[in-house]
């Protein structure tokens, strides 16, 4: 397994997995998978355009609650191991490690149930680490669910360690998260 960038070459087989019922936002899900289907249909250039844009030149961001907010710098990569498996996004603010109260993290990633328990999470956040610390951020920030261990152990795997615990904001339902940093030291 390998990260590539979003493309016309891979683009069948993400469009596929979409269609199968995933979908790279594990929050916003079929609603999300849905929005993505539909650009792709309206423009797919533009949609494979938009999932790179380090400067946040692109449409404002939907949470989960249907509000919006500005979106941050940051990209997109695939999962790849011959077909689409997952993708790994990467955010933040430039200049300053903080994030925004509505972004609960610096890192978001989301592997197909068809093959989820390969490691592949875990070697796409290895992968995407050094393009990372070249960004010059000091640590990053990712988040959980308080019972999601499959994702807290591919944080830990990664050199992840328990911050804190945290209430997300109501966008995202008010629930309990964990959260942990990944320093660059």
């Amino acid at each position: 397994m390998h990260l590539v960038w979003p493309s016309h070459e891979y683009l069948p087989s993400y469009r596929a997995a979409l269609e199968r019922g995933w979908s790279p936002d594990n929050v916003r899900g079929q609603v999300a998978a849905q929005e993505e289907l539909d650009k792709i249909e309206e423009d797919a250039a533009a949609f494979l355009a938009s999932l790179v844009d380090r400067e946040a030149k692109g449409p404002r961001i939907t949470l989960p609650d249907g509000s919006s907010v500005a979106r941050l710098p940051g990209y997109r990569r695939w999962l790849w191991d011959g077909e689409f498996c997952g993708s790994i996004s990467f955010r933040w603010q430039p200049g300053t490690t903080e994030l925004p109260p509505y972004c609960l993290g610096h890192i978001g990633y989301a592997v197909v149930p068809w093959k989820q328990g390969k490691g592949y999470a875990t070697l796409a956040l290895a992968l995407l680490l050094p393009e990372i610390r070249a960004e010059g951020l000091p640590y990053i920030e990712l988040t959980t669910d308080p019972d999601n261990r499959p994702s807290q152990r591919v944080i830990e795997a990664n050199g992840g360690v328990f911050f804190e615990r945290f209430i997300k904001p109501p966008q995202f339902g008010g629930k309990e998260g964990v959260r942990y940093r990944i320093a660059f030291g």
